[in-house]
Order: C-alpha cells, then sequence, then structure tokens
C-alpha cells in the first residue's frame, strides 16, 4: 500500500496507492466524507471500499482532499475538491495507460463529488455512492447520468433521511439505459458503525455481477 504524493490543483496531494498484478488491469478510485467533518482516506467505510476493489483485482486509490493530512490546500467547497479528484484520476491513469476500465466509489461528501466526477470523465465506466447526502445538495446534475451504478443507504441515517435518497434513485431509474441498484442496509445509520463488512460484500457483489453482465453482451456481439 505505497504512499503516493501526486500534484492538485492546490498543491500536492497525498494518497495510498495498491498496483495490481494483473496486466491492464481496471482502475478504482475511492473518495472519503466531508473534510471539516472529519473524513479522511482511513475512514473506515472509505478503506473497506478501498479494499473491496484491491480484491477484486483493480489498481486501487484512495487520496486526502486538499486540507486534510498531508495534503496541501485548504477546503474549497466542494469545487476544488471536484479538481482534486480529477487530478488522482489523472495521475492513475498516467499511471496505467493500457487500463481495462475506470470506476469510482464515494461514501457522504465523497459519494456527491464522485457523482460531478461521472458527469465530467466519460471514461468512467462504473460507480458506488455509499449515503449520499441527497438533502444536502442538489443532484438533479445526473441529467442524464452516463451509467446505472450502485447506491448504499441506512435506514436510520439520522444526517441523510432514507426516503431523500430513494426519490433521487427513483428519478435516475426513470432515465433511459440507466439502472441503479439501490440496498438498504437495516439498522445503518450515517456511518455505518457496524455495517463496514456488509457494505465492502455489496460493492464486490455488484462489481462482480456488472462485469459478467458486460461480458455475456460482449459475447453475445461477437
Amino acid at each position: 500500500m505505497p504512499e503516493v504524493m501526486f500534484a492538485g490543483p492546490d498543491g500536492r496531494l497525498e494518497g495510498r496507492y495498491h498496483h495490481s498484478k494483473e496486466q491492464g488491469a481496471p482502475l478504482a478510485l475511492i473518495l472519503h466524507p466531508h473534510p471539516l467533518h472529519g473524513g479522511t482516506m482511513n475512514n473506515r467505510i472509505t478503506y473497506t471500499m478501498y479494499q473491496s476493489f484491491q480484491k477484486l483485482g483493480f489498481s486501487t486509490m484512495r487520496f486526502n482532499f486538499r486540507g486534510v493530512g498531508r495534503s496541501q490546500g485548504r477546503y474549497d467547497g466542494g469545487i476544488g475538491e471536484i479538481g482534486d479528484a480529477a487530478a488522482a484520476l489523472d495521475w492513475m491513469q498516467s499511471v496505467n495507460p493500457s487500463h481495462g476500465g475506470l470506476w469510482i466509489a464515494g461514501y457522504s461528501f465523497g459519494a456527491f463529488i464522485g457523482m460531478q466526477i461521472l458527469m465530467r470523465r466519460p471514461e468512467i465506466s462504473g460507480w458506488v455512492s455509499v449515503a449520499p447526502p441527497a438533502n444536502h445538495y442538489d443532484f438533479g446534475f445526473l441529467a442524464p447520468c452516463p451509467c446505472g451504478g450502485l447506491m448504499i443507504h441506512g435506514d436510520t441515517d439520522e444526517l441523510v433521511p432514507e426516503p431523500a435518497v430513494r426519490k433521487l434513485v427513483d428519478k435516475l431509474n426513470t432515465q433511459k439505459n440507466v439502472t441503479i441498484d439501490y440496498r438498504v442496509f437495516e439498522g445503518a445509520d450515517h456511518v455505518f458503525a457496524s455495517h463496514a463488512d456488509p457494505v465492502g460484500a455489496a460493492v464486490e457483489d455488484f462489481v462482480r455481477k456488472t462485469a459478467a453482465r458486460k461480458a455475456a453482451l460482449a459475447l453475445a456481439a461477437d
């Protein structure tokens, strides 16, 4: 799990990067919760997703947004953090010019940034959003959403009531060729204190199913 430092829009950014042994492995970038509320790349759910993609054979990275840990700069209300995530993707793609696809996964604030990046980077082929703050940010920019993905939420989330996320999921599912796999964890609150392992298992299950479905479609097209 080597430490990496790479250039961001507002200074150097600190990350942890796992390079897959598989030639042409896909890439996954994991985004952490809100910098002003204790969010770091070492957050338990962020780390769990990092491990899940690593197990699946991905080259995987998590990093600290500006102003967090040893990352330079100051919190920028989400705008600068989108630039940070884009810089992280640029770094990963420069190290892996022949990668086999790109996924983005985020938790809470990181889920919002991840969906913003999804709309800006057409090469992203899959995504995971855990506890997206649908009542704090307007997700109307997902019009149209480029591809389906996985959303995970807790039914006892006190910061983001589950109905707000379900409303977002229902809206996205009306879009053509977009299917959201929405999984609600019973008894889970916003921090998923006792649900880290189930989150990891859900990510692995969804990514495997997505890969199998794409392989079947490619086979049928031949």
